[in-house]
């Protein structure tokens, strides 16, 4: 089905460059691959986004900060502008990746044109509410009607693991299928082990058995779960390195004071690809992951993860074979885990040429074709649907309003 002819895809987004997480590395793995494939995306993105990615052409849109719960997201706002741009593209389908703001205005867009919509569920926003507190959590029922909604006026919704097709089920959202995981594979394996950035992630000892974890650093992650394991594995020289920022990084690093922890602040490219493979181990505590992409690029880089039994996390790491799973809240395991693949060089060496041989079993451009595919299943779903057109005399020559 991927051989059919080009397609012109509006693409709205609530999280865009120069922003780093795992939806904007699905978002920009993507469009390389459409790209090759030779359809065209037009992007829709909040913040200070880049005029340009690849082929694709990006639109600024309106957008505040989401004070003060959340102040690195930017929540786009709806234009006049959109509407123009939407007009010139002429797109073949809407994909609405995350609808709560920019993009649930990309679904209310898509359905005033009567274009096929296909969208996909990334974060668990509901859940996100109760995990940042500050009042948020009275949001999360409201919060979980309005994504259901949204999602339900799809062809096609698509969420990246099993377990939050699952769970998008559960909360009644219809016509849900899987967006095969992928990774780098190239840019994230084990020879880009480096000397001189072991010795920065452990702060001058480099001999010292490494534990890691790349992300945002905020509540959601549950990363306060990872202090009573760095203080009972302080005293047998192990050493814990935070690569990544975000709105919890003060409150983290008074946490961990005293503790032979380093806080790198965000890397990426050559950097981020020597900090996972210069690790010994990945830990991953978060609860609210769908799927967890950090921990595929750890696997590529041949470092096994002890993670949580929660999320998408099931869907990335085999227990007991490419990695470790633990039940949340669960950190007298997690130390005992974290502590044997440490200590057992065997152990670690077998977890991680598993893991890397499973990370290459996900490329970017198979995730992508799948995709296309869900594309053209949501345009045939959508031909299906469309009503009978009126008679030409009978239609409104008022020029058409909204986006």
């Amino acid at each position: 089905m991927t051989g059919a002819a080009p397609m012109r895809i509006a693409l709205f987004t609530e999280v865009f460059l120069p922003k780093v997480d795992g939806v904007v590395t699905r978002i920009t793995r993507t469009l390389d691959e459409l790209g090759e494939l030779g359809h065209t995306a037009l992007v829709f993105a909040p913040g200070d986004p880049p005029a340009h990615y690849g082929p694709h052409r990006v639109v600024r849109v309106r957008s505040v900060s989401f004070q003060p719960w959340y102040p690195e997201i930017m929540v786009g706002l709806p234009t006049a502008r959109i509407a123009r741009e939407m007009q010139a593209f002429h797109p073949d389908l809407v994909h609405a990746v995350n609808p709560v703001w920019l993009a649930a205005y990309g679904v209310i867009s898509a359905r005033r044109r009567n274009l096929p919509l296909l969208a996909s569920f990334h974060t668990d926003v509901p859940s996100y509410t109760t995990r940042l507190g500050n009042g948020l959590s009275v949001l999360r029922a409201p919060s979980q009607a309005w994504i259901t909604g949204m999602h339900n006026l799809a062809e096609v919704n698509l969420c990246t693991s099993t377990q939050m097709v699952d769970r998008a089920r559960e909360v009644g959202i219809r016509e849900v299928d899987l967006w095969p995981k992928a990774v780098d594979t190239q840019g994230y394996r084990p020879d880009r082990a480096d000397a001189v950035m072991r010795d920065r992630l452990t702060d001058g000892h480099p001999e010292a058995p490494l534990i890691l974890y790349v992300g945002r650093l905020s509540r959601e992650k549950d990363l306060d779960q990872l202090l009573e394991p760095i203080r009972a594995l302080a005293p047998e020289g192990v050493r814990m390195a935070f690569v990544g920022s975000g709105p919890g990084r003060a409150e983290l690093e008074r946490m961990f004071a005293g503790t032979p922890t380093v806080f790198t602040g965000y890397l990426g490219g050559a950097e981020l690809a020597a900090a996972y493979a210069s690790a010994d181990v990945f830990a991953f505590p978060s609860t609210t992951e769908t799927l967890g992409l950090v921990a595929l690029e750890s696997m590529a880089s041949g470092v096994p993860v002890v993670g949580a039994d929660a999320g998408g996390i099931p869907f990335v790491i085999d227990d007991g074979r490419t990695g470790y799973l633990v039940t949340p809240g669960d950190t007298a395991t997690l130390t005992a885990r974290l502590r044997a693949v440490l200590t057992d060089a065997d152990l670690r060496a077998r977890l991680g040429t598993a893991a890397r041989a499973d990370a290459e079993r996900h490329s970017w451009r198979a995730a992508t074709e799948s995709l296309v595919e869900s594309y053209e299943l949501a345009v045939q779903r959508h031909e299906g649907r469309r009503p009978v057109p009126r008679p030409l005399r009978a239609r409104s020559h008022r020029a058409h309003r909204g986006g």
